[in-house]
């Protein structure tokens, strides 16, 4: 794709609407650390499901097919550890790390491991209490997680295949990579770091550099899925599976993009990285109903349109990182920074989901899959991560866990 200078985000006035100091995020990120105290005994020994039913998440196994757990239950592991770092409580820890010891099993069975989510599992899990804590054992499981997903790179096509055995041609996802991989590249950045291991790096800065050469389009928008042959490098072209159409813009998927190459810069320093954030959030913002919370696809800018603020969470936590790495002058920098806190302020406003009761969910009106009629206008769990992430990135400076 041409990689051409991004659009500019038009009606900018809106996002320097709202005018709110730090003790207004203070508030909200107090509300949702108390609500990961009340679920932490039902979420101890058991997990949230992918997605509430009614705002209550149900108590799951690591690995669940049936409730889509398989690459999400880290998130809620994610929350424990942002919730022990901002009170120091040893609740926190302790349950922390009866986490560990679930994903370490669950590594070691292989239990639905056989796809790119591996990054999601095992920063959140283990990257996050080796970074706070120094955990060694935390840190051999990382480790082992970013073999195991280093597994997974294609050297013709210079990708990390989404799913299937890399040895079985016939797969339907033989070469195909997704956009959601680009948050889960950063395990292999970390390990690159720890082990002084470049093969790491140069695998992890390879599978991003096709997603900002090719799942990026010329208007900014992103395709959710690319395929590359895996003999000659070839690309092949790209589709939507969330989305309304291929040539629609599903909004999480665009999240995940602004995201990522943000941290790609931050591990690289190679400015095409910047660009490309700068072309997908420009995107982002410029396909925003009144409220600011995208609706599941740009497409639709309606104000009565369903909603996905799991994927308004995870650009609010992009915009942030990418601001981090924007010089002062930069005529963007001030453009990224209000936009966040203005869409994260209406998620505040708007979608706190109000319910005190053990198992409630944070934020309410997401969407894990619109197409099959699954978590629909209900919290994600991603979606409460990344909100209090996003929620600390507006209170403080921040140590990322990715």
């Amino acid at each position: 794709m041409n990689q051409s200078v991004a659009v500019k985000v038009h009606n900018q006035d809106r996002f320097f609407k709202a005018q709110l100091d730090a003790s207004y995020y203070e508030a909200a990120l107090k509300r949702v650390i108390g609500k990961v105290e009340r679920n932490l005994e039902l979420f101890t020994n058991k997990f949230p499901s992918s997605h509430t039913i009614n705002g209550i998440y149900e108590p799951v196994n690591n690995a669940d097919l049936k409730y889509y757990s398989d690459w999400t239950s880290s998130f809620w592991t994610g929350m424990i550890w942002l919730a022990h770092e901002l009170t120091g409580e040893q609740k926190y820890i302790n349950a922390g790390q009866v986490h560990i010891e679930s994903f370490k099993e669950r590594f070691i069975a292989r239990d639905i491991l056989n796809h790119h989510d591996i990054g999601f599992l095992y920063i959140l899990s283990c990257v996050a209490p080796y970074k706070l804590m120094s955990d060694s054992s935390a840190k051999e499981v990382a480790l082992d997680a970013a073999k195991l997903l280093a597994m997974r790179f294609r050297e013709h096509a210079g990708i990390i295949q989404v799913r299937g055995y890399l040895d079985d041609l016939t797969h339907k996802e033989t070469g195909v990579y997704i956009v959601d991989c680009s948050m889960n590249v950063p395990l292999l950045f970390w390990a690159s770091e720890v082990t002084n291991d470049v093969t790491y790096y140069n695998k992890a800065k390879r599978h991003m550099e096709n997603v900002a050469k090719h799942m990026v389009r010329d208007n900014g928008a992103v395709y959710q899925m690319y395929r590359i042959d895996i003999h000659t490098g070839e690309p092949l072209g790209g589709w939507t599976g969330q989305g309304f159409a291929d040539e629609a813009c599903w909004s999480r998927g665009q999240a995940w993009a602004l995201y990522g190459l943000a941290l790609a810069y931050r591990y690289t320093k190679e400015t095409h990285f910047i660009d490309s954030a700068k072309k997908v959030a420009n995107y982002f913002l410029n396909n925003l109903p009144n409220d600011l919370v995208c609706n599941w696809d740009h497409i639709f800018l309606e104000d009565d349109g369903q909603r996905d603020t799991s994927a308004a969470a995870i650009a609010v936590c992009g915009l942030l990182e990418l601001v981090s790495h924007l010089p002062v002058l930069d005529t963007d920098r001030a453009l990224y920074q209000q936009a966040a806190l203005a869409i994260l302020t209406s998620l505040s406003d708007n979608y706190e989901l109000d319910n005190d009761a053990i198992g409630s969910g944070v934020l309410d009106g997401g969407v894990y899959s619109l197409p099959i009629n699954s978590g629909v206008n209900e919290c994600m769990i991603w979606g409460d991560y990344f909100y209090m992430e996003a929620l600390v990135r507006a209170t403080r400076t921040w140590a990322s866990y990715w």
